[in-house]
């Protein structure tokens, strides 16, 4: 079932040195480590690659990635199987997840052939216009070339080897280069088979995908340095993504780095809200708060309400919601680890009150509720940031002045969410303004954990959400990252794209 290689344009290459998987249960699996040799390979074949694969036809890639849906779906059973023993997440979970994973794929070869996602333009020549005659124009989006994608920790389907950035990458007609997560080798070892099967069956160039398994930091350095990477997608922390964006940014030549990094996902529930259905709310919150060990860059991780009793009875629902929610598999040992520094972090800091504490050890996370004052997270920006796992955060605001003030604190968020009522509308007018330029999604009376796969769906945000805030990893706007207008000036027909020429037959000037 598994190769323990790396995938390199059609070969799998081993090599003398091994790292095992963590897995939750059952003896470690062994994989080869990557070295900085297999970089340059990899990246090397990806630009060979790039002169076949990206000047084909739109309908020749849409049918690459369905096939590559069909490949993965057909090794379901061994996907799961090594996913919970991994990772420790469900098995529910994981089909699940594998069906976002195949019906991204779908859907970017639906949009494909749509070809709107092409923005194309065309002026027509005005030889006679005065003072001066215009020339024949057009534009297309094109490919920018080679991509490197990082494997995401808490997703080893949806946003790793086949997800939401090599996806959108080999659909805007741009090789791929992943760099494998250590935390599911296993899962990207089945994957990248999948791919592999599914490039020899529609006669694909072998060198538009490379996964490179393992490896220490030098690894991931090369593989964001390396001249013939264009750009980069990365899912995961803070500290790595601006790591890994600085060395982009350093480049001779800089290359775009599209970080999705993760973010508090505030919640304002509003005082009409909270009187009518309070603990409905909180009950909501507790089970969005702690879904998947909490381990959802969109996890809603602060709650804030007005000061008073109906804010008590909140916090007690919320609290009531979260006790009997007992310990959960964190995805790897560090995550568990970080976790724990958060929660002890959070907790030790002044003017926060412990509201639920629980007791986790080794990999395992169960909830904690904290609370604090708005005049006390606006003195602390440390309590702004994320903490992931299932730990909450209330903050009770005297009135809208304070709420005002607490949201203008924020920082970039994926999501923003408010919780309203009729009654609210004048309150939630006042904070639209503020949430846009804060979030990438806002989102009313739902919880944010739950991203729709689809053209309108926006997942990124404002620095340090995303370090792009022009840019989705999710939905088919994400195909744009890799994408660059090209404007054709007086070009034949015969030597135009073939997606652009056939869009619309020149018209002879009359």
């Amino acid at each position: 079932m598994l190769t323990g290689k790396h995938l390199i344009a059609g070969q799998w290459v081993g090599g003398d040195a091994t790292f095992g998987n963590e897995p939750v249960s059952g003896a470690p699996d062994s994989f080869a480590v990557g070295t900085v040799a297999l970089v340059d390979q990899a990246a090397k074949a990806a630009e060979e690659a790039f002169w076949s694969y990206g000047y084909s036809t739109s309908a020749t890639r849409a049918k690459f990635l369905r096939e590559i849906a069909k490949e993965i779906d057909g090794r379901g059973d061994d996907l799961t199987t090594m996913g919970v023993k991994e990772t420790g997440l469900h098995e529910a979970r994981l089909n699940g997840e594998r069906g976002r994973t195949t019906g991204q794929l779908n859907l970017f070869a639906d949009h494909l052939e749509a070809g709107a996602y092409l923005d194309r333009r065309h002026d027509e020549a005005l030889p006679d216009r005065a003072p001066l005659p215009r020339p024949d124009l057009r534009l297309m989006q094109r490919p920018i070339g080679p991509v490197a994608v990082f494997g995401a920790s808490n997703f080893p389907l949806a946003f790793s080897t086949a997800g939401g950035d090599t996806a959108s990458a080999l659909a805007a007609g741009c090789p791929v280069v992943v760099k494998g997560h250590s935390a599911h080798p296993g899962v990207s070892d089945i994957v990248a088979q999948a791919i592999d099967a599914a490039i020899k069956t529609c006669g694909i160039h072998p060198g538009v995908f490379s996964q490179i398994q393992g490896g220490n930091r030098a690894v991931g350095q090369a593989v964001v340095q390396h001249p013939l990477i264009k750009a980069v997608g990365f899912t995961g922390s803070l500290g790595g993504g601006r790591a890994l964006f600085d060395l982009c940014a350093q480049r001779p030549e800089p290359i775009p780095f599209f970080g999705e990094l993760g973010s508090v996902n505030p919640m304002f529930i509003l005082d009409g809200a909270l009187s009518a259905r309070g603990a409905e709310i909180a009950a909501g919150w507790a089970g969005s708060l702690t879904m998947g060990a909490g381990q959802f860059c969109t996890n809603p991780g602060v709650a804030v309400v007005t000061a008073g009793a109906e804010a008590d009875s909140f916090v007690a629902a919320a609290r009531e919601a979260l006790k009997p929610i007992g310990a959960q598999t964190m995805l790897t040992d560090g995550i568990a680890s970080a976790f724990h520094q958060g929660r002890d972090r959070i907790a030790a800091s002044e003017g926060v009150q412990s509201v639920l504490t629980t007791t986790c050890d080794l990999r395992h996370a169960t909830p904690y509720l904290f609370a604090t004052t708005a005049m006390d997270w606006l003195a602390n920006e440390e309590l702004g940031e994320e903490v992931f796992g299932p730990l909450g955060m209330v903050v009770t605001v005297a009135d809208d002045v304070e709420r005002i003030a607490v949201a203008k604190s924020l920082q970039g968020q994926l999501t923003c969410t408010l919780h309203m009522d009729d009654a609210d509308t004048e309150t939630g007018r006042a904070l639209m303004p503020i949430l846009e330029r804060k979030a990438g999604r806002i989102l009313a009376n739902g919880f944010p954990t739950g991203v729709e796969v689809c053209d309108t769906m926006v997942h990124g945000g404002p620095y340090p959400a995303s370090t792009n805030f022009g840019a989705t990893s999710v939905g088919t706007m994400a195909i744009r990252r890799f994408l660059r207008p090209v404007s054709y000036q007086n070009i034949p027909t015969d030597i135009l794209p073939e997606d652009l020429a056939c869009e619309q037959p020149r018209r002879q000037p009359e």
